[in-house]
């Protein structure tokens, strides 16, 4: 099935003809109501997104398009645990995590829900024992730092999560994490912090993860350089499936916090992946963190398609990939905390949606996730915002604006939200011709001078964007914001017909990895089959070592 031949999709293209070079600055000029018709809450978080190259007649579009593609049938199959994840073989259960309703949610006749709470009532005992001073470190001293190791989801997802909810940190724990299997990652992590109270979480659901186990490995003789393999395991914990390879590694496997095969890598940190989140800001703040995911997922499940934000911003994007032939979207929160929310969304998008076979196979002609990117404002403004305005290829962005500040005492947040607020009615307004000659004869310029600079100053607005606006940074806020993303994408990958829940683009590299790794390290002048420039490289590459 190719969305192509729905005749709601193909009726969106006429639309598009209509109206794409409908002016938003004429549209906000001729209804004043634009922003209330253009808007959706969800508890304390609004969308606004009113800045779009859209009338109520392209939201209805998006809308029958949504039905036609039986958006609700597939998101109940995913909250249901239907095995949408085909070519595993698996559910889709991240939202099980955070089911803090606690209703039954089957996969394969078994409800899964008493082995979810285990494991949190597992994590929330392990976490208070951590945080009392109960569990010590072999010398008797009580544990400061948190390190965790992992890659991918079992990385960015906590770490951003760590990063946005510092506020909320427990005093006298610090919190790293080890990803890149660049020795630099963990060295200089590593020569900060005191063996004896450093507690290292491995992060891999099958243990033989090749960077998080190569990582780990050098993490335990950094340790056993001051202290015995017998002390290994009040140090090591994990966070997997494989009790063999847990054992075998020195980590007691009562230590060892289960995930499952329906928790996808980049969807983890609702699961025992999060560990790392309930040791810095305790385990109360981590169930608040699964309370606000588990109120979107209900607006998300319950709410009618056009009044729902997820859909509403899926849908969205579809418009503006599919039909604007936009490349990129940029996420771009106003709150410094959230610095890695784009990393953490860009894995999340492109890892599931970056997919040229649809769901029965076949080649695809059309186009699918669009690269996701951007940092926090205002450092955007003075680095690639000059692209976004003045750029030749059309750049949707994601506003996030949270309103109040965990640090009022450094009054500088209405700066930030009045840039935020300036970016977005720049981007959908522009700067006239006429508008810059007025400036530059007010500025005292005339003639050819005005003439030779003015259009370099004209600005041709009409770039989209939606704004997030929120009252604070909380646990709750943050969990909802994560959810709305995840859910995002889903909406778009069940209108493009592709399974958003494998990654075997992942797998391709890791396997010739694994078969160049031994002709780097072979002692003599052997190298297997591989094209020239490979076999050349590593060829130069042992000549360098030497």
């Amino acid at each position: 099935m190719t969305p192509l031949n729905i005749p709601e999709w193909q009726s969106l293209d006429r639309h598009y003809g209509d109206i794409k070079f409908l002016s938003m600055r004429e549209q906000f000029a001729l209804d004043s109501g634009r922003f209330e018709r253009f808007t959706i809450r969800s508890g304390e978080l609004l969308l606004d997104y009113s800045k779009n190259r859209i009338t109520q007649e392209t939201i209805d579009k998006l809308i029958a398009l949504a039905q036609a593609v039986n958006m609700k049938d597939w998101t109940e199959q995913m909250f249901t645990g239907d095995i949408i994840n085909h070519t595993e073989g698996r559910a889709v259960l991240h939202t099980a995590l955070r089911n803090r309703s606690n209703s039954p949610v089957l996969v394969d006749g078994q409800d899964v829900m008493p082995l979810v709470n285990a494991v949190l009532k597992k994590m929330a005992s392990f976490c208070e024992q951590v945080h009392s001073g109960s569990w010590l470190g072999y010398s008797g001293k009580k544990i400061t730092d948190i390190v965790n190791i992992g890659i991918g989801g079992s990385d960015l997802g906590p770490a951003m999560i760590c990063d946005a909810l510092e506020p909320y940190g427990i005093d006298g724990l610090s919190v790293h994490f080890v990803s890149n299997v660049d020795g630099t990652d963990l060295s200089t992590t590593l020569e900060k912090l005191n063996p004896e109270t450093t507690l290292f979480v491995v992060a891999s659901k099958t243990f033989t993860t090749q960077e998080t186990l190569t990582n780990a490995q050098s993490a335990r003789q950094w340790f056993l350089k001051s202290a015995q393999q017998s002390d290994v395991a009040k140090h090591f914990v994990a966070v997997s499936t494989n009790a063999e390879a847990v054992a075998a590694f020195g980590i007691d496997t009562a230590n060892m916090f289960e995930i499952w095969d329906w928790v996808g890598g980049r969807y983890s940190l609702w699961s025992a992946i999060g560990l790392p989140i309930a040791l810095y800001v305790g385990m109360d703040n981590f169930e608040r963190l699964l309370d606000g995911g588990h109120a979107m997922d209900l607006h998300f499940r319950n709410q009618p398609l056009a009044e729902n934000i997820p859909v509403i911003m899926g849908m969205l994007g579809i418009w503006y990939v599919n039909f604007f032939n936009s490349q990129t979207h940029a996420i771009v929160p106003y709150d410094h905390s959230l610095a890695r929310f784009p990393s953490h969304m860009q894995q999340l998008d492109m890892e599931s949606n970056g997919k040229f076979i649809n769901r029965q196979g076949a080649r695809i002609n059309y186009k699918t996730g669009p690269v996701i990117w951007g940092t926090p404002g205002t450092n955007g403004q003075h680095a690639y915002f000059q692209l976004i305005h003045q750029g030749t290829q059309l750049i949707p962005v994601d506003f996030v604006l949270p309103v109040n500040s965990h640090y009022p005492e450094c009054d500088h947040q209405s700066i930030l939200l009045a840039n935020g607020l300036a970016q977005a009615e720049a981007l959908m307004k522009g700067k006239t011709a006429e508008e810059v000659r007025s400036e530059l004869v007010k500025e005292g310029y005339e003639g050819k001078a005005l003439e030779a600079l003015l259009p370099h100053k004209v600005f041709p607005g009409n770039r989209p964007s939606n704004a997030l606006l929120f009252p604070k940074l909380t646990p709750e806020m943050l969990g909802q914001l994560v959810a709305l993303y995840e859910h995002k994408v889903f909406v778009q990958g069940v209108v493009w017909n592709i399974n958003s829940f494998d990654q075997w683009g992942v797998e391709l590299g890791k396997q010739l990895a694994k078969a160049i790794l031994p002709d780097l390290l072979a002692a003599d002048e052997s190298i297997s089959e591989h094209d020239s420039s490979t076999t050349e490289l590593i060829r130069l590459i042992r000549q360098l070592r030497q």
